[in-house]
């Protein structure tokens, strides 16, 4: 995937929403921790996976799509309030259900925050990377996604979200 086109884009939604909102000199990495936390659990909701007590099934894949990239955005805008990027890397093989998979992004989320290096980022990249194979979506899917999803979180900052 072409992560450097995406990283691109992603500075320029934070830097407008940063703008608009007159946060220019504020550090938001707390509340894009907690942003991303929220996300992700919004994310699991959608999936069902840990609803043991329950026979509904999953939301719709578009809909778990959706969320999923408002992940991607939190956690690329995250590595960029650092000055970390992410490049391709090939995945680790999938060890686990979904909800082992959401419990160690969210332990990720967590080592990151508290240590927010190169390493530790890549780290919660990967998982979450490999917890959208195991929701079966590919690389394009995720890139289609994440522009559309691009295009309405500029409009929503237009329409004064």
């Amino acid at each position: 995937m072409e992560w450097a086109a995406l990283f691109d884009m992603q500075q320029k939604l934070d830097t407008y929403i940063e703008q608009q909102h007159g946060l220019e000199k504020k550090d938001l990495f707390e509340k894009k921790i907690l942003a991303l936390f929220v996300e992700l659990g919004e994310l699991a909701n959608e999936t069902r996976c840990f609803k043991f007590w329950s026979n509904k099934a999953a939301n719709e894949k578009a809909i778990i799509l959706e969320e999923y990239v408002d992940n991607i955005h939190f956690i690329m805008s995250l590595g960029l309030n650092k000055g970390l990027t992410f490049s391709a890397r090939t995945l680790p093989t999938e060890n686990g259900d979904l909800t082992t998979q959401f419990n160690e992004v969210f332990a990720l989320v967590l080592t990151f925050q508290q240590n927010p290096e190169q390493t530790a980022y890549e780290s919660l990249f990967i998982q979450f990377l490999l917890l959208g194979k195991m929701l079966g979506f590919s690389e394009t899917d995720i890139q289609n996604a994440y522009y559309e999803k691009n295009k309405i979180n500029f409009a929503r900052q237009d329409e004064g979200y």
